[in-house]
């Protein structure tokens, strides 16, 4: 789609995209804050909490983030006490992520998080569906997993 003005701002789908994605993160954010998480360690944890036993390509691959990134934030999850990392027995430059007991507990505390979320966006369930196949074309579109 050509645009006669590419250069204003309005014209950038990317703007109401960051905007969107920045407001949704900062509403999980008080929730998060008392509980000593950051929203990208709620992603990990999610992903934890789904599978109960991860690796860190598992979790990377999950949430698009390489392992540069995730070492540390899984060394600090680790700290807080919400997961274990163990070498892998087979191959030892595999870790095994694991869940604690305090970890299954941090997530009945977050439990209710996306159905605020869900009523605060204010979306259908139609339009909700449209929108995740729209976001989804739009990821396979730039590469994005």
């Amino acid at each position: 789609m050509k645009k006669e003005n590419q250069m204003n701002l309005e014209s950038q789908l990317a703007f109401p995209l960051y905007i969107t994605a920045k407001e949704v993160i900062r509403s999980f954010q008080p929730v998060l804050s008392a509980l000593d998480l950051t929203y990208t360690q709620y992603l990990v944890m999610m992903v934890i909490w789904e599978y109960k036993t991860a690796n860190l390509k598992m979790i990377g691959d999950r949430i698009s983030l390489d392992s540069g990134t995730l070492t540390p934030l899984l060394r600090k999850l680790e700290a807080k006490g919400f997961i274990t990392r163990e070498r892998f027995r087979g191959d030892g430059r595999s870790m095994v992520i694991q869940l604690t007991a305090k970890g299954q507990s941090l997530q009945k505390k977050v439990k209710h998080l996306p159905n605020v979320m869900d009523d605060a966006i204010g979306l259908s369930a139609e339009e909700e569906q449209t929108l995740r196949a729209l976001l989804a074309k739009m990821m396979r579109n730039i590469g994005a997993k």
